[in-house]
This record gives structure tokens, sequence and C-alpha cells, in this order.
């Protein structure tokens, strides 16, 4: 018999819950019928290990014995999760708001990788409330929110909330190449997610190296780390595809810029990237049938370069939704707060509310004026990613769909330089008097932009009409006080103008301290507010660039660089005579010379067969410089260690030899052959490397030794555009394909190569 004190409380929590579901029954009975989502179907994917073993108790025969499950037809069990640090208790909201999670993950996967944040919640088993599924897509790690264009039709919304579905979960780069498995990434054959890998064919002489398994042990290890294990093989795809970059072939820039067929691309149907219009693979193409470029990738041409990457037809149809997914995971990482506040508030009154708004530019490159066409002309021309302009400065409005430049430039410029100046007011019309305001960037309701050249503090001091930019802090009497200045009434900071912005641009810590007299001070990058840490006062910063006027520009450019210590750091072995102030001399090595045979041996060290016909050194005192600070940049910031410097091959088409001698290496312009460690420039250890990604327009062969300063390095990820961080104050400098023995070195900063060798060559042994 039962000891009745343990059985009443058994049986009389199984009565109050039969009540309570009574209850629930007959509320929803009241309502009326609610429409029920169509379900989701799960069954344990292919090589799930539910397939494998039955469980205790269970004939090896018989139906497999599931987990209870939520609601519906999933199969989600809370204290199955495994998150990093744990996973909640069963029962636990903790737990509760995991499963539901996980299976809006997977909703969103089994349905193209996103959803209306409506259609979401109808879809989810029980439907939950708005309040519960907003508090699950708080996680940025499973899901990015943004605003679409609503369907058109009657009654339809202008914008919708999206949720997008996202993982940092990726593949292994190292897989195959002697990864120990504690990589933390998936080991996986990408050609079998993608759909197609042609070793699984019967006719394929060689079975595949590579897992084509996701639920391995070593793969079901990474997808229970982040709850993913329930998902099937289909919606891992979905999943993966959307969201390592490294999967998805790119988009040729190039192809989108320009006239003709091609656009600016140079290689044309060689070119190994997609040539269809970038814009409508994001959703924003504004001229619909009416735009140049393709919006097909189903045409000829894109379709063969997709099946040589081994894409499957069913993914390539699904294409042009994954890369719009994979366009707003990038870009699209907002809380939902930020969206509403950004659409309810009109551009007049929105406030800054990052460092990005409070500089009112943009340090990405494509939106930096080229220095070079500043100085005299830029040798990447109209394939230059940098905007060219007669002006270190550049305002424009936008009309909706294109940028104009504002007539009265240099008025706006110099209003904007006095941080005093929140707006300045200018007339358009004769019907009315318009202001473009310098917190929001905005004129009316249209967006204004400040184009400008790469910051000071970035390049060395010899350069000229880089912007300067100058940090204030407001004090008690509404006067703006520059910082490392000594004032009537204020102590001098610890921190000059030059300091912020070093700090400001590395990104390193948003906040920064320092002091000024006795009192100690914190600086906040994102609320541009400083605090001091006694008192808890704050006081409003800002950024200001120091003004330039035109004549100014003008007469600068006359005088040319200011080499302050003439050619003092120029080599000693370099020709004196063929030094000039701007670009760059080929200077013709003699066979005989011990720099020519030390280049030559490094070059048949694993080229033995091929014919040097000639060795140059590129004598171009302007790159040398900046690559000399860059190096002792370096080496201050690793405490008096010089950085590792190395000779390294780099492999490219003649038409952009005399581009790189000038300007330098960049990938964004040059071409990218690979991004598996990162989108940067690649060098190599090995000429034999370099050569496959050497032009074959003709016999000869061009190929770079140049000087590469590696500095600290570490394996990289398709997904990096900078070196990881290495702790909490610094980031790498490099990333390699290997830690321990690297023969692939990616390049994220060009100040970090000089381009000191070209070799020319022919494969053959025709001239030995």
């Amino acid at each position: 018999m039962c000891d009745l004190p343990a059985a009443i409380p058994f049986w009389w929590h199984l009565i109050r819950n039969g009540q309570y579901i009574l209850q629930v029954r007959q509320r929803r009975e009241a309502k009326g019928p609610v429409p029920v989502p169509p379900p989701v179907p799960h069954s344990p994917p292919p090589g799930h290990p539910e397939h494998a073993t039955p469980l205790r108790g269970q004939s090896q025969g018989s139906e497999p014995r599931r987990p209870r499950s939520l609601s519906g037809p999933f199969t989600f069990v809370s204290a199955s999760v495994a998150l990093p640090g744990g996973a909640p208790r069963r029962g636990s909201p903790g737990a509760a708001v995991m499963a539901l999670a996980i299976q809006a993950l997977r909703v969103l996967c089994a349905s193209g990788g996103c959803l209306e944040q409506g259609e979401l919640q109808r879809r989810l088993p029980g439907w939950p409330s708005a309040e519960k599924l907003a508090a699950v897509l708080r996680d940025a790690q499973r899901f990015t929110l943004v605003r679409r264009p609503g369907q058109a039709g009657a009654g339809a919304a202008a914008e919708v909330a999206v949720v997008v579905a996202t993982t940092p979960v990726r593949l292994c780069p190292e897989n195959g190449a002697g990864c120990p498995g504690q990589c933390g990434r998936l080991h996986l054959c990408k050609y079998h997610l993608k759909g197609f890998c042609r070793n699984q064919l019967a006719s394929s002489r060689k079975e595949c190296r590579f897992v084509h398994n996701f639920y391995s042990d070593h793969n079901l290890r990474i997808l229970k780390q982040y709850g993913l294990e329930n998902l099937n093989h289909d919606e891992l795809c979905q999943l993966l595809l959307q969201n390592d970059p490294s999967l998805l072939p790119e988009v040729c820039l190039h192809y989108n810029k320009g006239d003709g067929l091609h656009g600016s691309c140079t290689f044309k149907t060689s070119c190994t990237k997609l040539h269809v219009c970038q814009y409508v693979l994001r959703g924003q193409c504004r001229f619909g049938s009416n735009c140049k470029r393709s919006h097909d990738l189903l045409n000829p041409e894109c379709f063969e370069k997709l099946e040589r990457q081994g894409m499957s037809s069913d993914i390539i149809e699904k294409l042009p939704s994954i890369y719009r997914n994979m366009y707003d995971i990038k870009n699209g990482k907002r809380n939902m707060n930020d969206i509403e506040d950004a659409k309810s508030s009109p551009c007049k009154d929105r406030k800054p509310s990052s460092r990005r708004n409070s500089s009112a530019t943009n340090d990405d490159e494509p939106e930096q004026i080229c220095l070079h066409h500043l100085y005299r002309s830029c040798g990447f021309k109209g394939k230059c990613i940098r905007t060219h302009f007669h002006l270190p400065y550049r305002w424009q409005v936008s009309d909706g769909k294109t940028w104009k430049d504002f007539k009265n430039m240099e008025e706006i410029e110099k209003a904007y330089c006095d941080p005093k100046n929140v707006r300045f007011d200018y007339a358009v019309t004769e019907s009315g008097s318009f202001c473009v305001g310098f917190q929001d960037m905005c004129c009316g309701f249209a967006k204004v932009r400040r184009l400008s050249t790469a910051s000071s503090v970035t390049k060395p001091p010899h350069f000229i009409l880089t912007t300067e930019w100058i940090w204030y802090w407001k004090d008690e009497y509404d006067m703006w006080q520059e910082y490392g200045k000594q004032g009537d009434l204020h102590a001098a900071a610890t921190v000059s103008s030059d300091d912020l912005e070093k700090a400001y641009l590395a990104k390193s810590s948003p906040k920064l301290t320092f002091k000024a007299g006795r009192h100690e001070y914190e600086l906040n990058f994102e609320s541009m507010m400083q605090k001091n840490l006694h008192y808890r006062t704050e006081r409003m910063i800002c950024r200001r660039p120091k003004f330039v006027s035109q004549t100014e520009v003008e007469n600068t450019r006359a005088r040319g660089f200011k080499h302050t210590e003439g050619f003092k750091s120029i080599p000693a072995h370099w020709d004196k005579s063929a030094l000039p102030e701007l670009g760059f001399k080929l200077i013709e090595l003699d066979c005989s010379s011990e720099e020519y045979k030390k280049v030559k041996v490094d070059f048949q060290r694993t080229m033995p067969r091929a014919a040097i016909k000639r060795i140059c050194r590129v004598q171009n005192p302007s790159l040398w410089e900046l690559y000399q600070w860059q190096k002792d940049l370096m080496q201050k910031t690793n405490g008096g260690k010089a950085a590792d410097e190395r000779f390294l091959f780099h492999g490219t088409n003649k038409k952009d030899i005399d581009a790189i001698c000038q300007q330098n290496f960049d990938w964004r312009i040059c071409g990218l052959h690979g991004t598996v460690y990162g989108k940067g420039s690649y060098f190599a250890r090995d000429a034999s490397y370099s050569d496959n990604y050497c032009g074959t327009d003709s016999h000869t062969k061009t190929m770079f030794l140049a000087r590469v300063l590696v500095g600290e390095f570490t394996v990289g990820s398709s997904d990096y555009v900078r070196p990881p961080m290495k702790d909490s104050q610094n980031f790498y400098d490099s990333c390699v394909n290997n830690s321990s023995n690297p023969s692939i070195f990616v390049i994220f900063e060009k100040q970090q190569i000089y381009p000191e060798y070209l070799i020319e060559y022919q494969a053959s042994a025709r001239y030995l």
C-alpha cells in the first residue's frame, strides 16, 4: 500500500492541473475557434543519434520514444538545451524562453530563413503572446530584426518587421588540414552543404575526404552547444548558407560600376564573381525593370558559375532570399525599440545616439575621398572604391535615389567646423528657407552626408590634405574647450585631440579614462559624454574637423608633401637619383648583385623550373615612409618589441602593377581570389602558391615579393574584415591559415605592406 500522506499531494496536483486545463479550454471556447497555424512536421534528421540507438526499455524495431514535447508536433525539451554557460533547469522561466527560441528558429529555417514577426507568432505552436515572443527575439545570436517594405496592395503597411534566423556557427576553415577538433566549428564538406559534391557521384574515382554528416560526434557536439541539434538537414543548410559568407560566391562590385555589358569589370566573362545587381540581392534596387544591371541569377553566365561552385538547382532558386537575409544579418542587427524609434521620429527630431552619428562622417573606405586623386592622379582610376573629388570634404543631400552636391559646400564646412553650430541655415527655394542639421545630418526630411579624406592620425605626418579632427567638451558656461589645451579656468587634460581620435578609430573600448588637474574623468564614445568620476557630473563632447578653405587646399597641393626629415628613412642601397616625391621608379637589379641572388633563391625555392627574365626594385618614398611609420607604431604598441616582418609573395595581373606600385595593395580594387581566412590582401610564403593567381594573358607572368609586417597572428575566418581581438584592449595584426606553420597570410591594413620587388618570369625553362 502506498503511504496516504504522500499520495494525497500527488492526486491533489493531478486534480488541480486538470481543473486548470478545463478552465483554459472553456475560455478558448468562449472566444471562438482559434486559427491553427500549419504545423512544421518533425522527424529526426538522417544520421541523428535518435535513429542509431534505441532508448532504454525499447526494442530495436519499435517506434522511437520521443521526449515530451512542449506543444504541437515539436520535440524540444528544455532540459536538453545545452548552451554556453549551462542550460536552465526544466520548468524554469529561462528554460521556457529558451525552448520557445529554438522553436522559433526552426520555424524560420523551415520557412526560407525569415518571416514577418506576426506570421512567426501565428506559426509557433500554442501561439505565444507578443510579449513572450518579443522577449525571445532579443537574443541577437539567434535572431536579427529588420524592417522591410510591405507587400503591395490595399491596406498594406509601408514597412513590416521581419525576423531573420541567425547563428554564430561556421564551417571550420582548417577542416582537412589537421584541425585537432577544438575549433568550435563544424567539420563538414561545403559542397555537400551547397547541395552537390562531385565526389558523391558513383562515377567519382575517389571518395570525399570531408564529412557529409551534420550529426557526427564532433558536429553534434557543436550543434548541441547552440541548441541546433533538432534542426534537420535542410533547415541547417538554410541557416548556415545565410550566415556563413564563405559559402556563397561574391557579387562583383566592378560589374556594378561603370557602363557597358560588364560594367567596369576587366575580367568580363572570365570573372569568377557574380555579375548581378548587388542592390536587387539586398531588396533595395529602385530602378526595377529599368536597371541596367542583371536581376537574373538564373542567366546562363551566373548559373554556370554557381554550378561550378557546387550549388544544386534547389539552392540556386533560393539564393535571392539567402543573399537578402545575409545582407540583413550583416547590416540590420538592431533592437526593435531602435527600429520603432527611428520609424516614429522624423529626421529633424532625431538626436545622435551613437559614435557614428556624432562625427557626421563615415570611416568606411568607399565613403572616403581618395588622397591620391587629390595629390595628382589615382592609379586605380575608375576602379577606385574611394570618392574622387577636388576638396578633402564633400557635402551631399539625398533626393531618395542619388546623392547631390550642395552648391555652397565651403560655407557649410566652415559652419560645421565650429562646435557651437548645430545647424547651417540657407535658402533652397524662393518659397522657404531650409537648414542642414549637424546632429541628425538631415535637411528637412532628406538625409545629408559629409565625405572626407582619411583621418590625419591614420597617416604619417608628411601626408597632406588628410582630415584633422579636433575634440571638444562643453564647460559649465556652455563654452566648447579643446582637449589638451590649457584654459584660463580649466586645467589641461592629459589627452589631446590626436589621442582621442586614435582611441575612437581603434574601437577597442567604448570608454577612455583620463585626468585634468586633480580630477579623473571617463569619456564615453557611444554616448559622446564626459563624466567626472568623483562628482558624477556629465558634460557633452563633440568631434569636428579643422577648417580648410578651397584656397588653402590649392596652395597645399602646390607645395606637395611635408618631408620634415628629408629622405633619412630611405634604405642606403636605393638609387638616390630615382626618388620621386610622388609615385615610384622601377630599378632593374643587376643579376650578379647579392640583392638579385637573394630574391632569386627565395623565388626558385618552390619554382625551380621558372625562368626569371628580370627583377626590379620598387622605389616609392611615400609608401616606404608610410610603411616605416606603421612599423614604428606596431613596435610601440608591442611594448618596444619589433614587429614580425617577412618577405612574402603575391601574384597579380599586369594591369594592376602600376597602381600597386603607386598606391599599394588594395584587395577591394585588385580583386579578391579567396575569403577563407578573411577579407584582405593574401600573401604566400611560397612563390608556387602565388603563381596560381598571376595573370595568364601573355607568356610572361609578374609576381611581387613584398615586405609584410605580419606581427602577431591567429587563424582567420571568412567573416573577418579585420583581425580579431587578442585581449580586451588589442587586436591581432594579421590572420593565417595555420598558426603553428603558416604559409598564407591575410593583411587587412595596407600600411603593413611595402611592394619591394617585382619579378617577371616564364613558367617554362626556355630562358635558362
